[in-house]
Formats: structure tokens, sequence, C-alpha cells
């Protein structure tokens, strides 16, 4: 929309306003009967309406024709989602879902997905005092959201125990790199086997 249609669009709602400023004084003063100017309204809602709604249908139709929605797969079919109800919300959701959005979810939800993840977030440091500082970060923000009263669902996210964790991390640690090594050794194995039969051979 250009400038000279915004200006436009601008004086013709405050004509419409106007003029219904003016027919409500025109029904106070008793000019007017007050159903016939709800009638009048309500007609000209309907028709703004039907225009508003002609004119999407139209706007679809084109972007139709053009193969815009090619590829687009809910095309022909319903939204998911709508057999829930209205959600005021329900975009915004979405879009958390479909984006993996992090971070602004209400600390009471983001701790406890943080919490399911944590021990993969650990495995994946090769540090002891970086996994010392991860859970003590962990403890801490769990400590301030339980004391903030925000509203929102319940902080239920248990705080960790630093030293069995790192214990725990260091079991899975010693754990992973025996595994990796037998692997090793049985790939070295098998290596040297098939040496010695090709040597035979």
């Amino acid at each position: 929309m250009n400038d000279v249609d915004a200006r436009m669009d601008r004086l013709r709602k405050a004509a419409r306003y106007r003029y219904q400023q003016l027919e409500d004084a025109e029904v106070e003063r008793g000019s007017l009967d007050p159903d016939e100017v709800r009638a009048e309204r309500e007609e000209r809602r309907l028709l703004k309406a039907a225009d508003v709604a002609a004119h999407a249908r139209a706007q679809i139709a084109e972007a139709e024709r053009r193969g815009v929605f090619e590829g687009n797969p809910y095309h022909g079919k319903p939204l998911p989602g709508l057999d829930r109800g209205h959600d005021p919300n329900w975009w915004i959701k979405a879009k958390i879902e479909r984006e993996d959005i992090r971070g602004i979810a209400p600390p009471a939800l983001s701790l406890r997905t943080e919490d399911a993840e944590l021990d993969d977030h650990l495995d994946a440091l090769s540090v002891e005092s970086d996994v010392r500082d991860v859970l003590v970060d962990f403890n801490a923000r769990v400590k301030e959201a339980r004391r903030q009263l925000l509203g929102g669902p319940p902080v239920v996210t248990p705080m960790r125990d630093v030293e069995a964790e790192v214990a725990g991390w260091r079991e899975r640690r010693e754990a992973r790199f025996a595994a990796d090594a037998t692997a090793a050794a049985d790939d070295a194995a098998g290596t040297r086997r098939s040496r010695w039969w090709r040597r035979r051979a």
C-alpha cells in the first residue's frame, strides 16, 4: 500500500467514524429509530465481510492458478490441531514445535526438557571441570525458577547431585572407552587374520 492509498484509507475510516457519531447523536435526539440504525449497521458489516471473503477467495484462486500451493503438505487437507478446540496461541505453539525453538518457554517446561537431555549433554563433554560447571549452572537455574513467583506451571525438576553426576559421567566415559578399545582390538584381530589368510593363499 503506497502513501496515497494509506491516506485515503485513513480518510475513509475517519469519515465512517464521523458518520457513526452523527447517527448516534440523531438516535439520542429521537429523530432516528435505534432498531433501524442497528439493522443498517449490521447490513453494512455483512456486506463488508462478504466483500472481504470474496476478495480472499479470488486471491486464493489466483494463487492456485500460479501454482503457489504446489508441494504444500496441507493442500486440500484439514489443518492439524483444529480438533483441539480454540487456542489463541496455536500458531506460536506450532512454530515453537515445528522449528524446535528453545529458551522462550516457561522455566518449568524448559528445565524439564533440559533435564531429560542433560546426561547426553554431559557425555559430550571431555573435561570434568566442564561437567561440574554445567551441573552447578543447571542447579542454580532450577533454584532460581523455584524462587520466582511468576505464575505458570510449577517447577518439579529436581536439582542434580554434582558428585553423583560426575561419578556417573566418569563410569559412562570409562565404559565407552572400554567398548571402543574392544572394538578396535576386534578390528585389529580381524585385519591380522585376513592378512594371514592372504599369505597362506
